[in-house]
């Protein structure tokens, strides 16, 4: 018994040891911090001329595109393997690119001491879950039908500004109505001022913040600011 004691306490460890779990990364932290340097991490990516790599979302594309699988439900796992054999040993042979890409961006150089596979492993798992046609397919039609709209109304939505104002009645903050009336065109600046800015205590009995909008441009402040002055007009 003295000397089974011993063994079915080593099997217990060994049982334990095998059934611990693995470290959950923060993936999108991860391609942030590792790959962002060089990739442009944008869906749909933005184009700048020093560009040191191709952006995030044409790599995801083109694995996916150029990997051969037999089984589709291969896929996944495939592209995943591939990043992190790639990351860590490049080569022009394994490379999908073609040569001009080869050319303009140069080979990728190993990612040994600076990423584990684990931490790849994670960053490629997010990159096929994230980078997907049918999402950048939605989100395209998404774009376009913000696009069409009026620049006020596209501001409106996008800012989400009728969950605090209301056309005519005060809510959490007064109304479009009652901002037009008090300030009128004449005094229009004041309105663009707060709407880039943001404002707190210039009206009695609304304590709310104002957030300030310093992403939106002057043709967009503009169109806002003199949608809200014709609510004043309306009877």
């Amino acid at each position: 018994m003295k000397l089974l004691l011993p063994i079915i306490l080593a099997l217990l460890i060994a049982g334990c040891s095998d059934s611990k779990p693995k470290r959950k990364y923060d993936a999108k932290a991860l391609l942030q911090s590792k790959c962002e340097s060089c990739h442009n991490l944008d869906m749909p990516p933005k184009t700048y001329p020093d560009e040191k790599a191709p952006p995030m979302m044409a790599v995801t594309f083109h694995v996916r595109d150029f990997m051969k699988v037999e089984n589709p439900s291969e896929r996944r796992r495939k592209f995943i393997d591939f990043v992190v054999d790639y990351a860590l040993n490049p080569s022009e042979k394994k490379s999908f690119c073609d040569k001009k890409s080869l050319e303009d961006y140069g080979l990728m150089p190993s990612q040994k001491g600076k990423v584990t596979p684990e931490e790849l492993e994670a960053i490629a798992a997010y990159m096929y879950d994230h980078y997907d046609p049918e999402k950048f397919m939605k989100l395209m039609q998404e774009q376009a039908r913000l696009a069409a709209l009026p620049p006020y109304k596209r501001v409106l939505e996008q800012k989400n500004c009728l969950s605090c104002h209301s056309i005519d009645k005060d809510k959490l903050a007064p109304s479009f109505k009652h901002i037009a009336q008090r300030y009128g065109s004449d005094r229009s600046g004041e309105i663009m001022k707060s709407i880039k800015n943001g404002s707190r205590g210039k009206w009695k009995n609304f304590k709310l913040l104002m957030p300030p909008f310093k992403d939106l441009d002057d043709k967009e402040v503009k169109a806002v600011t003199e949608w809200i002055l014709k609510q004043g007009e309306k009877q």
